[in-house]
C-alpha cells in the first residue's frame, strides 16, 4: 500500500492524561497504534508506545571524537611539519595552546553531525512535505491515530469513543 492511499482513525484529546490511559487502553485490546502526535513531550508515552531510547548521542560523541582528532593531528601536522615556527619562544609542538581550537573543532562536528543525522534518519530537509493530520495538534491537541488498513476502523472508533475522546476523525493522507 503507498503512503499516498492511507486511511487514518484519529481521535483527539484535551489532556495528555486523557492521551495516555487511551494508549493504554489500546495496548490492552491488543490495536496497532500508528503514531501520537502532542504539542510537547509527555513523560512515560515512549514506554507505553514501546520505543527505544535514541541513539544518537552515540553518534554525537563519534561526530565529536572525529573534531577533536581533525583539530589535534591538524595542528600537530600544521606546527611541526608543514610550518614549523617558533612564536614567543614556544615549542613546536605545544599542546595546550591547542586546546581552544581543538574544543572548537569537537563542538562543531558534533553538532553539525547530529543535525545532519538527525534530519537523515527523520526523512526531513529541504523538499519534504509531511501531510497535516489536524492543525491543532502543534498547538492545544493530542492525538491518537490508528492506520485503518492495519486495525478494524469500527473498533478503533468504539476505543476512542470509550476513552474520552474529544472528536473522532477519518482521514485519507
Amino acid at each position: 500500500m503507498s503512503d499516498k492511499n492511507k486511511s487514518i482513525v484519529y481521535g483527539l484529546y484535551n489532556d495528555e492524561t486523557e492521551l495516555l490511559s487511551a494508549v493504554k487502553a489500546a495496548n490492552s485490546a491488543h490495536l496497532t497504534i500508528m503514531d501520537v502526535f502532542t504539542p510537547f513531550p509527555i513523560h512515560g508515552l515512549d514506554p507505553l508506545l514501546g520505543l527505544q531510547e535514541s541513539r544518537l548521542h552515540i553518534g554525537g560523541f563519534i561526530y565529536g571524537l572525529l573534531g577533536t582528532l581533525t583539530a589535534f593531528l591538524g595542528m600537530t601536522w600544521i606546527f611541526t611539519k608543514d610550518w614549523p615556527q617558533i612564536y614567543g619562544g614556544k615549542p613546536h609542538w605545544a599542546v595546550p595552546a591547542f586546546i581552544p581550537i581543538t574544543f572548537e573543532l569537537t563542538v562543531l562536528f558534533a553538532s553539525i553531525g547530529m543535525v545532519v543525522t538527525f534530519y537523515i534518519i527523520n526523512g526531513l530537509g529541504p523538499g519534504v512535505v509531511n501531510p497535516c493530520i489536524d492543525p491543532r495538534i502543534t498547538d492545544d491537541k493530542f492525538c491518537l491515530a490508528f492506520d485503518a488498513h492495519e486495525v478494524d476502523p469500527i473498533q478503533a472508533e468504539n476505543l476512542l469513543r470509550s476513552t474520552g475522546a474529544a472528536e473522532i476523525n477519518s482521514k485519507t493522507l
